[in-house]
């Protein structure tokens, strides 16, 4: 009896075998399949590289057409103030359509609410549209007097003052005591501030 149990039978050698060869050829393809993402992964860094040796153009490092772009279309752009809110941009495009051709409208919306703010840009297909657009300036759009200037050109990293929200800290003056006759305050040993 201790015979047998010291040594295991032919029957588990050969199962213990078998997992084994289950193991390798499991291994075996893990590694294909491994190797195959890897050749796919190649492919797809090579097509990304050439779509982006495409896009940019040779000798640039791709900011400066963008900045010309952008400066040109400002250019032929106007910025339109005091717009109504339930303003269309078709009404919009009506209203500009005699200065001349236009390529785009864009209302500006409150990211948040999604309502419009009450201005626009025009931008025009020439720059020579934005003057005869300028004669706009006061004019009446759905009851209300617009106002019309050529649209500028941001610049980056170029402050314009404190902005909205102006102070920042910093002492007053005055006290923050409370003298003089209150008839409100709170007297005695209540949950008030106390000053």
């Amino acid at each position: 009896m201790s015979e047998t149990a010291a040594a295991p039978p032919k029957d588990a050698e050969s199962y213990l075998l078998e997992g084994e060869e289950d193991e390798t050829e499991e291994i075996r393809l893990m590694k294909q399949r491994v190797a195959e993402m890897e050749r796919e992964a190649e492919k797809l860094r090579e097509l990304q590289a050439a779509a982006e040796s495409a896009s940019t153009p040779e000798g640039t490092d791709g900011t400066a057409p963008l900045e010309e772009e952008k400066t040109a279309v400002d250019g032929r752009s106007v910025f339109v103030g005091n717009v109504d809110y339930s303003a269309t941009p078709e009404e919009l495009q009506g209203h500009f359509q005699a200065c001349g051709t236009i390529n785009r409208i864009t209302i500006l919306c409150d990211k948040f609410t999604g309502h419009p703010k009450g201005f626009a840009y025009v931008e025009f297909a020439e720059p020579e549209f934005v003057d005869a657009a300028m004669a706009l300036d006061n004019s009446l759009f759905r009851g209300r007097l617009i106002k019309v200037t050529a649209k500028r050109t941001n610049v980056p990293g170029f402050n314009r003052g404190r902005g909205r929200g102006g102070y920042r800290g910093g002492y007053r003056g005055g006290h923050r005591g409370g003298g003089g006759y209150q008839p409100y305050r709170a007297r005695g040993r209540g949950r008030g501030r106390g000053f």
